[in-house]
C-alpha cells in the first residue's frame, strides 16, 4: 500500500510505472480502513485535485448494461447522513423507486446527476483495488491456540497521536491495560484483519462477533508485499494477498519479523446488532454493500457521491468490470483522485476476488444537476 498522502497518476502506455505504483499498494489486499465523519453533502471538495470533464451518460462505458437498481439501496443508506436540501429531495425521489426496476433507476440517475470523468496531469487512468470482510477464529478469553489479541483503542487516544510501533505493541507495550477485545487463533489472520479494517470472528460456540476499525497507532503503513519483493522472496508480478499469506504460513520462523516491518497497528471495537447479511459500517457510518460501495480519498471525492467505475475483473482481467457504486468508505492508503477501492463483501469468493484485485481503471464522479 502507498505511503500516507501519496497520490497516484498512471500513464496509459507506461506499464513499468504502473507496476511500480501497484507495488507500493501491495500488502496482499486493500488498504487499512480509517475512521471518518459523515459528510454534509455530495460534492467534490475544494482541495485541488482532479479535472472534471462533463460527459453524457451514454458515454459511460457499460452504462446501458449495468443494473443501477442494485445501487439504489446503497444510495438510500447514506441519505440519513446528508443535510443538503437538494440531495435530500433526491433521496425522497429514490425512495419511491420500485425495487429491482432498472429502467426507473437508470432514469432517476440520468435525470438527477451529471457524470464527470476525473483526470489529472492529462490522464484519466487510475487504479482500482478491492477489499472484503474476513472471517477468522477467535475467543473471548486467552488460552490454547488463542494467543494473539485484538486490542481496543486506548482510552483517550485520538487519531494522529503516535503510540509504540507494531512490534512493541505485539510484545506487550500496551499490556495490563484491559484492552483485549478478542484473542485470535492465527496471528496472520489478525495481521490481515488490520489491513481490511473489519471482520467476523467465529467463536468456539459457533456465534459470530463483528469487529471494525476504531483507531490506529499513528505509525506509518509499510506494505509487506514490498518488503518480500525487496528481500527477493517473490517476484513483483506474483504479489497478491494470497501469495503473501502463503509465504507467511510457510515461513513461521520469519513471519513475525516480516509483519513487524509494518509499524502500523489498528485498534478495534465490537459492532453489536449487525445483520449477518449486511456489510460492516464504512467511514460514512452505514453498512457497506458488496460491489456497490467503494472507498475513495475524501479530500477529492466526498462520501456519499455516486461513482461510475470502468475497470476490469480481478480474476479475468480481460473481462470489463463497470458499475455504479457509492463512495461510502476511506482507506489509509487510498490517496489521490484516481483511486478507488471496491468492497467485495465477505466469504471465500469475496476474499479471492478482493485479494487479487488491482486493475487500471477510470473514475467518473456523478454530481447533482
Amino acid at each position: 500500500m502507498p505511503a500516507e498522502g501519496k497520490k497516484f497518476f498512471f500513464a496509459k502506455k507506461n506499464q513499468k510505472t504502473f507496476i511500480l505504483l501497484v507495488l507500493a499498494l501491495l500488502a496482499g489486499c486493500a488498504p487499512q480502513r480509517t475512521a471518518g465523519n459523515a459528510p454534509t453533502a455530495i460534492a467534490v471538495p475544494t482541495t485541488p485535485g482532479p479535472s472534471l470533464t462533463p460527459v453524457r451518460f451514454d458515454q459511460l462505458p457499460g452504462w446501458s448494461t449495468d443494473r443501477p437498481s442494485e445501487a439504489v439501496p446503497s444510495f438510500l443508506a447514506g441519505c440519513p447522513r446528508l443535510t443538503d436540501p437538494q440531495l435530500l429531495a433526491l433521496c425522497s425521489r429514490a425512495r419511491d423507486l420500485a425495487p429491482g426496476n432498472d429502467i426507473a433507476a437508470r432514469a432517476f440517475f440520468e435525470q438527477s446527476f451529471q457524470p464527470h470523468l476525473a483526470s489529472t496531469d492529462g490522464t484519466a487512468q487510475g487504479l482500482v483495488t478491492g477489499y472484503y470482510e474476513p472471517e477468522f477464529r477467535a475467543s473471548r478469553t486467552r488460552g490454547g491456540e488463542f494467543q494473539t489479541p485484538l486490542l481496543r483503542r486506548p482510552s483517550g487516544h485520538v487519531q494522529g497521536r503516535t503510540l509504540p510501533p507494531r512490534a512493541q505493541i505485539a510484545r506487550g507495550a500496551l499490556a495490563r491495560r484491559g484492552l483485549e477485545l478478542l484473542w485470535v487463533a492465527d496471528p496472520v489472520d489478525a495481521f490481515f484483519l488490520q489491513i481490511q479494517g473489519s471482520g467476523r470472528a467465529r467463536l468456539d460456540d459457533g456465534s459470530i462477533v463483528r469487529v471494525t476499525y476504531d483507531g490506529q497507532n499513528g505509525q506509518p503503513y509499510v506494505p509487506i508485499g514490498r518488503v518480500l519483493v525487496d528481500r527477493g522472496e517473490m517476484k513483483l508480478e506474483d504479489v497478491s494477498m494470497q501469495s503473501i499469506r502463503a509465504w507467511l504460513k510457510s515461513h513461521p520462523g520469519e513471519a513475525t519479523g516480516v509483519m513487524d516491518q509494518n509499524p502500523s497497528y489498528v485498534f478495534f471495537r465490537e459492532v453489536r446488532d449487525a445483520a449477518p447479511d449486511a456489510g460492516p459500517p464504512g467511514a460514512m457510518g452505514v453498512p457497506l454493500t458488496p460491489l456497490r460501495s467503494v472507498a475513495v480519498d475524501r479530500t477529492h471525492i466526498a462520501l456519499g457521491t455516486p461513482i461510475w467505475l470502468d475497470t476490469n475483473d480481478a480474476l479475468t482481467p480481460t473481462t470489463p468490470l463497470r458499475r455504479l457504486a457509492m463512495a461510502q468508505d476511506v482507506g489509509g492508503a487510498i490517496r489521490g483522485p484516481l483511486r478507488a477501492d471496491l468492497f467485495y463483501g465477505w466469504g471465500p469468493d469475496a476474499e479471492e476476488r478482493a485479494g487479487r484485485m488491482r486493475q487500471p481503471g477510470s473514475v467518473y464522479v456523478l454530481l447533482p444537476r
